[in-house]
């Protein structure tokens, strides 16, 4: 059975679309359904359902994700240790992360990154704290960026306490106050993270016993910052969100300070590619000479 069936499959099921595959792998639409159909026989069940709208897994496709997913994951870490072995520095990472890292420290971290190890190669998954945690333990990424706690199976890497803000209009009578006190969080419209993002504002509500006021849930923290700045609600983000943001808000220290603690995390630091160790480490040692 052919690796190379093994990754269109994959991409296939990524970006749920025959055509779309064979225009990011550089092959015909034919060319695809021809590999799918191929492995389909090999394997004797179907693995797609194929409409209109695209495609989706049968149920033996399910079963058999999973696996061949591993074995992608074991071949290209058999093809860097014997680099490694050679003395070559080469590779796939694949990384999880959200939208605060993937701006404020992903472009620095990856432009020295590619400048020791150029011949390594990175992609980006970007999504939620709850994705990018069921992404690492597919297997989906070799590594990403989580806030803690996170899932006891996964090892982790804690690299900085990031401190929780109160942003509110400029035009809010709150913007003249010192700090943004509890007691107003449970008076004022409240515009919160979508689920699965909302960890970090939870834990800061939850160890306050407020209950807010919620208006609006937003997937995206610069849309909640807009919808701030228009006098929409008031919300909590993370420092490091709301580091050169040009929003009109006024950021506010909470009543009682609080943090949120980032990390970076694997399934198995035993069973981590050679390139994804050196990304590890790289990005711990970006973060002492970035702080």
């Amino acid at each position: 059975m052919s690796i190379n069936k093994y990754e269109i499959f994959l991409k296939v099921v990524e970006l749920g679309s025959l055509t779309k595959a064979a225009d990011v792998l550089g092959f015909t639409q034919s060319g695809i359904s021809h590999t799918i159909s191929s492995l389909e026989m090999e394997f004797g069940f179907t693995l797609l359902i194929r409409n209109r709208s695209g495609v989706k897994l049968t149920v033996n496709g399910e079963q058999v994700l999973q696996p061949i997913r591993e074995i992608l994951k074991w071949n290209e870490k058999l093809k860097q240790e014997v680099a490694d072995i050679h003395g070559l520095e080469v590779g796939t990472i694949t990384i999880g992360t959200f939208t605060s890292v993937s701006v404020h420290w992903l472009p620095g971290m990856i432009k020295q990154f590619r400048s020791e190890y150029p011949y390594i190669e990175i992609r980006l998954m970007e999504g939620g704290y709850l994705e990018v945690e069921q992404w690492i333990e597919a297997g989906v990424v070799d590594c990403g960026f989580i806030s803690l706690p996170t899932r006891e199976k996964f090892e982790v890497i804690p690299l900085k306490k990031d401190r929780m803000l109160g942003i509110v209009s400029k035009e809010n009578p709150l913007s003249a106050e010192p700090f943004l006190s509890l007691s107003q969080i449970a008076k004022e419209d409240f515009i919160i993270p979508k689920a699965g993002s909302d960890y970090d504002v939870r834990r800061v509500l939850d160890k306050a016993g407020i209950k807010p006021n919620i208006k609006f849930s937003a997937g995206d923290d610069y849309a909640i910052m807009a919808m701030v700045e228009k006098g929409l609600g008031i919300s909590i983000l993370p420092e490091l969100v709301l580091t050169r943001q040009n929003y009109n808000v006024t950021m506010l220290e909470l009543e009682e300070r609080s943090f949120r603690s980032l990390g970076i995390a694997v399934h198995s630091m035993k069973y981590a590619s050679p390139a994804t160790k050196k990304f590890l480490k790289h990005v711990q040692a970006w973060l002492m000479g970035n702080p």
